[in-house]
């Protein structure tokens, strides 16, 4: 097999419109599906095969995290947008990268440089300083080529779900605190939270069936925190508790619809629906969707003058056409803020800072600037972060 550094192909909407026909498409979605039957009725806490694959991985998803608490936010008091010393750390990975790949076994050498992208890019975006469901979809790439690969199986799904996103997710909130990475978009701020959608899709197919838990569960903070151990989807909507302050109707209007589904059957087949609509189907995201060997793209090429450096290339859509759910008004159709005018994943406006950096310029207010400015190590949500006041 011939392999190749992955490269963006989507530019217009005529390509992502043959993207959603093409098998990449289908190997994407069905990936996701699959994950998601592996973990219906699951805990975070039971028992799952790990086989060494996946246990490489979580010895990887370990050294990100070294890298990161090796490598503190620099003195930045002035701005509240991303911390450059996010950069640092995005170097630091790429340059160890191929050597943390070397530790999964029966990984191919060639095929290293190939998916290394695919990981590389999942941490943020190194010149924006952002992050969004582009670079969550990138860590997913990464696994289904290491499944392509034959280093994953089937018999992982759930292992993968439960124990290495798990631990992604965990990673990604380290460097979502230090870094105090944007939104990507202008409007991340409407997505399920700020930066993540696979949590709450795989973490409402845990919930699938449960005898007691219901949806609305969300706003009793006793339930959030007795099960925020055990579910993923508890476990976000405590973090996001744990950052912002009053109701989640203010500051994640979407959730707060979803709340009024009546099971976790619909939410689960909801979000699927809405990951495919607002994520695989969205041109502002999927323009940054890297394509190499594994994960083809052989659809129309890209207009000749295309310019693939331009963070905005390709879609000159007006925003106010990109409703939310598909237009719906009805919560159960997890379309209840389809009122709103932009669509979710929009890339275009001003840079939105991170809710780190509002909780911080909130506690220098208070202590008059004399607060800690370095923040460092596993857990930073928790120290010298106050909530952000949303009301």
């Amino acid at each position: 097999m011939s392999y190749q550094a992955p490269r963006k192909a989507l530019l217009t909407p005529a390509q992502l419109e043959w993207f959603q026909t093409s098998d990449t498409y289908d190997v994407i979605t069905k990936y996701i599906e699959a994950l998601n039957q592996s973990v219906v009725g699951a805990k975070l806490s039971d028992n799952v095969h790990e086989s060494v694959a996946v246990k490489s991985i979580l010895g990887i998803l370990d050294h990100i995290e070294a890298i990161a608490n090796a490598t503190p936010p620099v003195e930045n008091s002035a701005s509240r947008f991303g911390n450059p010393a996010f950069r640092i750390f995005y170097d630091k990975v790429s340059e160890v990268s191929t050597s943390l790949h070397a530790e999964i076994s029966s990984l191919p050498s060639e095929a290293i440089p190939e998916i290394s992208v695919y990981f590389n890019e999942a941490w943020g975006n190194r010149s924006r300083i952002d992050y969004g469901s582009g670079m969550e979809l990138n860590f997913l790439c990464w696994l289904i080529c290491l499944q392509r690969l034959g280093l994953l199986q089937e018999s992982d799904h759930k292992a993968l779900v439960i124990r290495v996103f798990w631990r992604y997710i965990q990673v990604m909130r380290v460097l979502q605190a230090a870094y105090w990475l944007e939104p990507a978009g202008s409007h991340g701020v409407w997505g399920l939270d700020d930066y993540h959608f696979l949590p709450f899709l795989w973490g409402s197919a845990q919930l699938r069936g449960h005898k007691y838990i219901r949806p609305k569960s969300i706003h009793d903070s006793e339930i959030v925190e007795e099960y925020a151990k055990e579910y993923i989807y508890f476990a976000c909507i405590q973090f996001i508790n744990s950052i912002k302050t009053a109701s989640l109707r203010w500051h994640s209007p979407m959730l707060d619809d979803i709340s009024a589904v009546k099971t976790w059957d619909k939410v689960n087949l909801g979000m699927i629906k809405m990951y495919r609509a607002e994520v695989m189907n969205k041109l502002p995201v999927m323009q940054h969707f890297l394509f190499g060997s594994i994960l083809q793209y052989t659809g129309p090429p890209p207009p000749a003058d295309a310019d693939f450096t331009d963070a905005h290339a390709g879609h000159t859509h007006p925003h106010s056409q990109l409703p939310v759910g598909a237009g719906s008004n009805n919560p159960s159709d997890l379309g209840g803020a389809g009122q709103r005018e932009v669509g979710w994943g929009d890339c275009c406006g001003i840079p939105v800072p991170s809710a780190f950096a509002a909780a911080r310029a909130e506690q220098d207010k208070a202590t008059q600037g004399n607060g800690l400015r370095i923040v460092q190590g596993a857990g930073l949500a928790g120290k010298g972060i106050r909530p952000v006041p949303f009301d």
